[in-house]
């Protein structure tokens, strides 16, 4: 059953006690962490010149203790993250009702450019444990191939212009026509205000989670990977190359697009998130 305003609120507000206790428990956790990290490093100093093997066991006990509060601290993280996670989930939900409810709220473009750069920015970051695989749509991994998505999600989308030219733009989902094997997506830019009705070949899934440089590098394209990114300010993708990688969670891939206009063919390095940088979609023969 869809979710009344009021109980949306209610949940949101739910979520949010539970975010602010846990974020209170995950600094009372870290206050506590850094007294031994501390004595970790106080001690570490002294047996650079002290080899006693008491100092060393107690080092050693150290060690452990350090390594299941950062466990402790880390469960902690994540579920805060989750709850984060929940309240854009009843957000979004609510957002989708009213658009199909006639509500659809107008967006300047000013507005949108900004709104699509804070989506890339909070997209949830998937830090893998040890051995556990990558997830399908986290960074470069692509959907799998059964995968459907889901109405409110972002998609890049192969469309035709009234003059007959065919480019990849920036899209919502708005539904899945499982009898007709086709989406319904709406241009993200409020200027154009069209829905397109596409094949499941003219859409591409865009990540639903940024991966970790520093865990999961393995999940970013490798420099020199022909991908197709979003121009900056823009709502159109188009090809590039990749020129540097992101290093940290929080930096984006550098690409240089490709721009005739050049001499070397290729835009001055121009920088893209990740939820923006995708595989270059192969069709051998492409109907809408």
């Amino acid at each position: 059953m869809p979710l009344t305003a009021e109980q949306a609120m209610l949940q949101v507000q739910e979520r949010l006690k539970s975010l602010k206790t846990l974020v209170c428990e995950i600094e009372t956790e870290r206050k506590r962490n850094e007294t031994n990290i501390n004595n970790v490093m106080r001690l570490t100093k002294i047996s650079s010149e002290d080899k006693s093997p008491a100092l060393n066991h107690k080092l050693k006990t150290l060690y452990k203790v350090g390594l299941q509060d950062a466990i402790q601290e880390e469960a902690l993280i994540r579920q805060a993250l989750a709850k984060i996670q929940d309240i854009r989930n009843i957000r979004n939900e609510r957002r989708i009702q009213a658009r199909n409810a006639g509500n659809k709220e107008t967006i300047r473009r000013g507005a949108l450019m900004k709104m699509l750069q804070i989506s890339a920015q909070t997209l949830p970051l998937f830090v893998s444990k040890p051995g556990e695989k990558i997830p399908h749509l986290c960074g470069s991994i692509p959907a799998d191939s059964s995968y459907i998505a889901k109405p409110g999600d972002m998609v890049a989308a192969l469309v035709k212009s009234e003059e007959g030219e065919e480019n990849w733009i920036l899209a919502e989902v708005v539904q899945y026509v499982s009898s007709t094997s086709k989406y319904e997506v709406d241009d993200i830019d409020e200027e154009q205000k069209d829905r397109h009705v596409l094949s499941r070949r003219r859409i591409v899934p865009l990540p639903l989670m940024r991966a970790n440089p520093e865990t999961d590098g393995q999940a970013l394209f490798p420099k020199g990977t022909t991908v197709m990114a979003l121009y900056p300010q823009t709502t159109c993708f188009y090809k590039a190359i990749i020129n540097q990688l992101p290093q940290t969670a929080n930096e984006e891939y550098e690409v240089l697009f490709e721009d005739p206009t050049y001499p070397d063919g290729y835009s001055p390095p121009l920088f893209v998130a990740q939820r923006y940088v995708i595989a270059i979609k192969q069709n051998k023969k492409t109907t809408s």
